[in-house]
């Protein structure tokens, strides 16, 4: 028989152990696995931003070019869109914005048909650049290197965030 199978009495004193450890483990662990992963997501904002010329060239090309760049300009916008909000407000196929989600580009759809979609993608993306992160999408000034690195930082956070449970998981 399993210890404390037939002792139920003692179930609560193994859980709050348990959850303490876990707990324990949570605060040294979790913290420096999220941010060594936003790290590295901050590397690949700027790497988008870099492509994108600082958000001011989502075009079909850029997006055939990189499509793996989609999930950091959902979470460029005002408020940050998921898969399923950018599909109905650009009217595209579900298909179309899940492979470029997984960094691919669908193969059975047409050019014209592929890059009307893509300008669809582009012009919400534009529309709901969050202008309080990329404070230079509306002045004349190139953004500067700071400017550039709080707004890829920022952007990186909204990403990890959408996936922590896990990147804690994996930690």
């Amino acid at each position: 028989m399993p210890v404390n199978l037939n002792k139920p009495q003692k179930w609560k004193a193994d859980i709050a152990l348990s959850v303490d450890m876990y707990n324990r483990w949570f605060m040294d662990f979790a913290p420096k696995a999220f941010r060594d992963t936003r790290i590295e997501a901050t590397k690949d904002v700027k790497a988008a931003l870099t492509n994108t010329a600082n958000l001011s060239n989502i075009t079909p090309n850029i997006l055939r070019l990189w499509p793996g760049v989609l999930p950091t300009l959902r979470m460029s916008s005002c408020p940050p869109l998921a898969v399923d909000r950018l599909i109905g407000l650009a009217g595209v196929s579900p298909n179309l914005v899940k492979n470029l989600e997984q960094n691919k580009l669908p193969v059975k759809m047409k050019r014209a048909e592929l890059d009307a979609d893509l300008s669809k993608i582009g012009e919400i993306i534009e529309k709901m650049t969050d202008p309080d992160i990329f404070v230079w999408i509306n002045r004349d000034s190139p953004p500067t290197e700071m400017e550039i690195h709080r707004a890829a930082t920022i952007v990186a956070d909204r990403l990890c965030g959408s996936v922590a449970n896990p990147i804690i998981r994996n930690a």
